[in-house]
Protein backbone atom coordinates (compact mmCIF):
# COMPACT_ATOMS: atom_id res chain seq x y z
CA UNK A 1 0.00 0.00 0.00
CA UNK A 2 1.56 3.25 -1.00
CA UNK A 3 1.75 6.17 1.58
CA UNK A 4 -0.87 9.22 1.91
CA UNK A 5 1.63 11.59 3.10
CA UNK A 6 4.53 14.35 2.21
CA UNK A 7 6.59 13.42 5.52
CA UNK A 8 10.06 11.41 4.60
CA UNK A 9 11.36 10.85 8.15
CA UNK A 10 10.23 12.26 11.43
CA UNK A 11 12.78 13.04 14.25
CA UNK A 12 12.38 11.40 17.51
CA UNK A 13 12.48 13.42 20.49
CA UNK A 14 13.85 10.45 22.96
CA UNK A 15 13.74 10.10 26.20
CA UNK A 16 15.66 13.43 27.18
CA UNK A 17 18.06 15.91 25.79
CA UNK A 18 20.56 15.81 28.26
CA UNK A 19 23.73 14.56 27.08
CA UNK A 20 24.82 12.85 30.46
CA UNK A 21 21.68 11.27 30.86
CA UNK A 22 21.16 9.85 26.90
CA UNK A 23 25.02 8.26 28.06
CA UNK A 24 22.96 6.55 30.99
CA UNK A 25 20.00 5.58 28.77
CA UNK A 26 22.43 4.12 26.41
CA UNK A 27 24.28 2.24 29.29
CA UNK A 28 21.16 0.88 31.04
CA UNK A 29 19.43 0.41 27.56
CA UNK A 30 22.17 -1.56 26.17
CA UNK A 31 22.35 -3.67 29.68
CA UNK A 32 18.74 -4.65 29.48
CA UNK A 33 18.80 -5.62 25.60
CA UNK A 34 21.87 -7.79 26.18
CA UNK A 35 20.21 -9.48 29.12
CA UNK A 36 17.04 -9.90 27.30
CA UNK A 37 18.66 -11.42 24.33
CA UNK A 38 20.73 -13.82 26.34
CA UNK A 39 17.95 -14.89 28.75
CA UNK A 40 15.13 -15.20 26.03
CA UNK A 41 17.51 -17.48 24.25
CA UNK A 42 19.05 -19.25 26.77
CA UNK A 43 15.65 -20.90 27.66
CA UNK A 44 15.26 -20.95 23.76
CA UNK A 45 17.93 -23.55 23.66
CA UNK A 46 17.45 -25.07 26.78
CA UNK A 47 13.64 -26.01 25.79
CA UNK A 48 15.13 -27.25 22.33
CA UNK A 49 17.59 -29.15 23.75
CA UNK A 50 16.24 -30.98 26.75
CA UNK A 51 13.58 -33.81 26.36
CA UNK A 52 12.59 -32.94 29.71
CA UNK A 53 10.84 -30.03 28.42
CA UNK A 54 8.28 -31.71 26.16
CA UNK A 55 5.47 -30.56 27.87
CA UNK A 56 3.17 -28.02 25.79
CA UNK A 57 3.82 -25.42 29.02
CA UNK A 58 7.75 -25.36 27.76
CA UNK A 59 6.41 -25.51 23.97
CA UNK A 60 4.63 -21.90 24.97
CA UNK A 61 7.29 -20.77 26.52
CA UNK A 62 9.57 -21.34 24.09
CA UNK A 63 7.53 -19.10 21.73
CA UNK A 64 7.21 -16.55 24.62
CA UNK A 65 10.85 -15.87 24.80
CA UNK A 66 10.82 -15.85 20.89
CA UNK A 67 8.30 -12.87 20.87
CA UNK A 68 9.87 -11.14 23.89
CA UNK A 69 13.18 -11.11 22.01
CA UNK A 70 11.56 -10.28 18.92
CA UNK A 71 9.06 -7.61 20.85
CA UNK A 72 12.29 -5.54 21.99
CA UNK A 73 14.31 -5.61 19.08
CA UNK A 74 11.53 -3.54 17.46
CA UNK A 75 12.38 -0.98 19.87
CA UNK A 76 15.66 -1.12 21.84
CA UNK A 77 18.20 -1.20 18.90
CA UNK A 78 17.43 2.38 17.74
CA UNK A 79 16.79 3.52 21.15
CA UNK A 80 20.33 2.40 21.81
CA UNK A 81 21.72 4.01 19.02
CA UNK A 82 19.98 7.27 19.00
CA UNK A 83 20.98 7.64 23.02
CA UNK A 84 24.69 8.54 21.41
CA UNK A 85 23.19 10.65 18.17
CA UNK A 86 22.90 14.24 18.54
CA UNK A 87 19.46 14.20 16.13
CA UNK A 88 17.34 11.49 16.26
CA UNK A 89 16.34 10.72 12.74
CA UNK A 90 13.35 7.84 11.23
CA UNK A 91 12.64 7.27 7.93
CA UNK A 92 9.20 7.39 6.62
CA UNK A 93 9.58 3.56 5.65
CA UNK A 94 11.32 2.22 9.11
CA UNK A 95 8.98 4.11 11.39
CA UNK A 96 6.48 2.06 9.78
CA UNK A 97 7.82 -1.22 9.77
CA UNK A 98 8.55 -0.05 14.06
CA UNK A 99 4.87 -0.25 14.78
CA UNK A 100 3.41 -3.29 12.83
CA UNK A 101 6.78 -4.89 14.47
CA UNK A 102 5.68 -3.46 17.67
CA UNK A 103 1.92 -4.12 17.23
CA UNK A 104 2.68 -7.62 16.01
CA UNK A 105 5.38 -9.19 18.31
CA UNK A 106 3.45 -7.55 21.36
CA UNK A 107 -0.01 -9.25 20.67
CA UNK A 108 1.53 -12.83 19.73
CA UNK A 109 3.00 -12.03 23.50
CA UNK A 110 -0.11 -11.78 24.47
CA UNK A 111 -1.96 -14.54 22.82
CA UNK A 112 0.83 -16.89 23.82
CA UNK A 113 -0.10 -15.57 27.56
CA UNK A 114 -3.34 -16.56 27.00
CA UNK A 115 -2.12 -20.31 25.43
CA UNK A 116 0.02 -20.83 28.97
CA UNK A 117 -2.86 -19.91 30.58
CA UNK A 118 -5.40 -22.41 28.57
CA UNK A 119 -2.88 -25.14 29.20
CA UNK A 120 -2.51 -24.38 32.78
CA UNK A 121 -6.30 -24.61 33.63
CA UNK A 122 -6.40 -27.99 31.49
CA UNK A 123 -3.42 -29.76 33.29
CA UNK A 124 -4.86 -28.25 36.83
CA UNK A 125 -8.57 -28.69 36.32
CA UNK A 126 -8.93 -31.86 33.68
CA UNK A 127 -5.55 -34.02 34.20
CA UNK A 128 -6.95 -37.21 32.88
CA UNK A 129 -8.05 -35.34 29.42
CA UNK A 130 -4.61 -32.81 29.28
CA UNK A 131 -2.96 -35.05 26.91
CA UNK A 132 -6.06 -34.99 24.69
CA UNK A 133 -7.05 -31.67 24.75
CA UNK A 134 -3.03 -30.34 24.70
CA UNK A 135 -1.72 -32.80 22.28
CA UNK A 136 1.22 -31.68 19.88
CA UNK A 137 -1.18 -31.49 17.02
CA UNK A 138 -3.25 -29.10 19.09
CA UNK A 139 -0.36 -27.15 19.86
CA UNK A 140 0.81 -26.69 17.02
CA UNK A 141 -2.32 -24.99 15.35
CA UNK A 142 -3.14 -22.76 18.37
CA UNK A 143 0.50 -21.26 18.15
CA UNK A 144 -0.47 -21.49 14.17
CA UNK A 145 -3.65 -19.63 14.87
CA UNK A 146 -1.17 -16.55 17.47
CA UNK A 147 0.87 -15.94 14.50
CA UNK A 148 -2.25 -15.44 12.66
CA UNK A 149 -4.20 -13.13 14.86
CA UNK A 150 -1.29 -11.03 15.86
CA UNK A 151 -0.64 -10.69 12.03
CA UNK A 152 -4.02 -9.70 11.24
CA UNK A 153 -3.93 -7.37 14.43
CA UNK A 154 -1.00 -5.77 13.31
CA UNK A 155 -2.74 -5.16 9.60
CA UNK A 156 -5.27 -3.73 11.24
CA UNK A 157 -3.06 -0.78 12.86
CA UNK A 158 -0.93 -0.18 10.79
CA UNK A 159 -3.07 -0.17 7.12
CA UNK A 160 -4.91 2.86 8.79
CA UNK A 161 -1.30 4.67 9.71
CA UNK A 162 -0.08 3.86 6.09
CA UNK A 163 -3.26 6.20 5.16
CA UNK A 164 -2.28 9.23 7.14
CA UNK A 165 -1.61 12.43 5.88
CA UNK A 166 1.52 13.97 7.37
CA UNK A 167 2.35 17.76 5.84
CA UNK A 168 3.10 19.75 9.37
CA UNK A 169 5.82 19.19 12.11
CA UNK A 170 7.71 16.16 12.22
CA UNK A 171 8.52 15.55 15.86
CA UNK A 172 7.81 12.54 18.01
CA UNK A 173 8.00 13.07 21.73
CA UNK A 174 8.71 9.33 22.52
CA UNK A 175 11.71 7.14 21.56
CA UNK A 176 10.04 5.25 19.33
CA UNK A 177 7.16 5.17 16.60
CA UNK A 178 3.55 4.04 18.18
CA UNK A 179 0.01 4.90 16.66
CA UNK A 180 -0.59 7.64 19.40
CA UNK A 181 2.09 10.26 18.97
CA UNK A 182 1.78 9.73 14.90
CA UNK A 183 -1.97 10.63 15.39
CA UNK A 184 -0.84 13.87 16.94
CA UNK A 185 1.12 14.74 13.28
CA UNK A 186 -1.51 13.75 11.34
CA UNK A 187 -3.28 16.70 9.49
CA UNK A 188 -6.88 15.66 9.33
CA UNK A 189 -9.33 14.39 11.71
CA UNK A 190 -8.38 11.34 13.05
CA UNK A 191 -11.42 10.65 15.91
CA UNK A 192 -12.68 7.71 13.42
CA UNK A 193 -8.85 6.41 13.32
CA UNK A 194 -8.13 6.88 16.85
CA UNK A 195 -11.56 4.90 18.04
CA UNK A 196 -10.51 2.25 15.76
CA UNK A 197 -7.09 1.85 17.17
CA UNK A 198 -8.34 2.20 21.28
CA UNK A 199 -11.26 -0.66 20.19
CA UNK A 200 -8.53 -2.74 18.44
CA UNK A 201 -5.62 -2.63 20.89
CA UNK A 202 -7.41 -1.68 24.16
CA UNK A 203 -9.83 -4.65 23.41
CA UNK A 204 -7.10 -7.27 23.20
CA UNK A 205 -5.92 -5.88 25.95
CA UNK A 206 -8.50 -5.53 28.84
CA UNK A 207 -10.61 -9.22 27.37
CA UNK A 208 -7.14 -10.65 27.45
CA UNK A 209 -6.46 -9.37 31.02
CA UNK A 210 -9.81 -10.55 31.92
CA UNK A 211 -9.64 -13.97 30.56
CA UNK A 212 -5.98 -14.62 31.90
CA UNK A 213 -7.36 -13.52 35.60
CA UNK A 214 -10.65 -15.32 35.16
CA UNK A 215 -8.16 -18.46 34.21
CA UNK A 216 -6.27 -18.22 37.49
CA UNK A 217 -8.81 -17.37 39.67
CA UNK A 218 -10.99 -20.78 38.16
CA UNK A 219 -7.09 -22.61 38.69
CA UNK A 220 -6.84 -21.53 42.22
CA UNK A 221 -10.55 -22.41 43.15
CA UNK A 222 -10.05 -26.33 41.81
CA UNK A 223 -6.46 -26.76 43.72
CA UNK A 224 -8.42 -27.10 46.93
CA UNK A 225 -9.51 -30.70 45.80
CA UNK A 226 -5.39 -31.52 44.98
CA UNK A 227 -3.33 -32.61 47.54
CA UNK A 228 -1.26 -30.13 49.42
CA UNK A 229 2.33 -31.07 47.21
CA UNK A 230 0.34 -30.41 44.37
CA UNK A 231 -0.88 -27.44 45.08
CA UNK A 232 2.29 -26.12 46.24
CA UNK A 233 3.64 -26.67 42.50
CA UNK A 234 0.73 -25.91 40.36
CA UNK A 235 1.01 -22.19 42.98
CA UNK A 236 4.32 -22.07 41.82
CA UNK A 237 3.68 -22.05 38.34
CA UNK A 238 0.70 -20.17 38.05
CA UNK A 239 2.46 -17.81 40.40
CA UNK A 240 4.98 -16.89 37.61
CA UNK A 241 2.58 -16.81 35.28
CA UNK A 242 0.04 -14.39 37.11
CA UNK A 243 3.73 -12.13 38.20
CA UNK A 244 4.46 -12.10 33.71
CA UNK A 245 0.23 -11.12 33.29
CA UNK A 246 0.57 -8.42 35.65
CA UNK A 247 3.73 -6.77 34.39
CA UNK A 248 3.04 -7.39 30.68
CA UNK A 249 -0.60 -6.02 31.20
CA UNK A 250 -0.05 -3.27 33.50
CA UNK A 251 1.47 -0.86 31.21
CA UNK A 252 -0.43 -2.77 27.84
CA UNK A 253 -3.53 -1.07 29.29
CA UNK A 254 -2.50 2.10 30.67
CA UNK A 255 -1.14 2.53 26.91
CA UNK A 256 -3.81 1.30 24.99
CA UNK A 257 -7.16 1.82 26.69
CA UNK A 258 -7.30 5.62 26.70
CA UNK A 259 -7.86 8.51 24.08
CA UNK A 260 -5.09 10.54 22.99
CA UNK A 261 -3.57 12.09 25.94
CA UNK A 262 -0.17 13.02 27.27
CA UNK A 263 0.69 11.96 30.32
CA UNK A 264 4.45 12.67 32.28
CA UNK A 265 4.90 9.11 32.84
CA UNK A 266 4.14 7.74 29.15
CA UNK A 267 7.76 7.36 28.38
CA UNK A 268 8.62 5.67 31.44
CA UNK A 269 5.34 3.14 31.00
CA UNK A 270 6.31 2.59 27.44
CA UNK A 271 10.38 1.36 28.63
CA UNK A 272 9.19 -0.77 31.19
CA UNK A 273 6.37 -2.76 28.64
CA UNK A 274 8.94 -2.83 26.02
CA UNK A 275 12.50 -3.25 26.84
CA UNK A 276 11.72 -3.37 31.07
CA UNK A 277 9.48 -6.28 30.56
CA UNK A 278 10.96 -8.67 28.20
CA UNK A 279 14.49 -8.88 30.32
CA UNK A 280 12.19 -9.77 32.81
CA UNK A 281 10.27 -12.60 31.83
CA UNK A 282 12.84 -14.88 31.39
CA UNK A 283 14.41 -14.08 34.89
CA UNK A 284 10.67 -15.06 36.91
CA UNK A 285 10.48 -18.17 34.44
CA UNK A 286 14.06 -19.41 35.11
CA UNK A 287 13.82 -18.51 39.14
CA UNK A 288 10.47 -19.99 39.80
CA UNK A 289 10.81 -23.27 37.68
CA UNK A 290 12.90 -26.03 38.88
CA UNK A 291 12.52 -28.51 35.87
CA UNK A 292 13.95 -25.24 34.07
CA UNK A 293 16.95 -24.76 35.78
CA UNK A 294 17.70 -28.21 36.09
CA UNK A 295 17.74 -28.63 32.14
CA UNK A 296 19.90 -25.76 32.18
CA UNK A 297 22.85 -27.05 34.68
CA UNK A 298 22.26 -30.13 32.43
CA UNK A 299 22.70 -28.54 28.65
CA UNK A 300 25.71 -26.63 30.10
CA UNK A 301 27.33 -29.71 32.06
CA UNK A 302 27.22 -31.39 28.72
CA UNK A 303 28.50 -29.12 27.16
CA UNK A 304 31.18 -28.78 29.35
CA UNK A 305 31.75 -31.88 29.53
CA UNK A 306 32.69 -32.20 25.95
CA UNK A 307 34.43 -29.26 25.83
CA UNK A 308 36.87 -31.12 28.54
CA UNK A 309 37.15 -34.07 26.95
CA UNK A 310 38.45 -32.37 23.18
Amino acid sequence: MQQNSTATEFILLGLTQDPERQKMVFVIVFIFYVGTLVGNLLIIVTIKSSWTLGSPMYFFLFYLSLADSCFSTSTAPRLIVDALSAKKIISYSECMTQVFALHFFGCMEVFVLILMAVDRYVAICKPLHYPTIMSRQVCIILITLAWIGSFMHSMAQIIPALRLPFCGPNLIDRYCCDLQPLLKLACMDTYAINLLWVTNSGAICSSSFVILMTSYILILHSLQNHSAEARKKALSTCTSHVIVVVLTFGPCVFIYTRPPTTFPMDKMVAVFYTIGTPFLNPIIYTLRNAEVKNAMRKLWHVKITSENKR
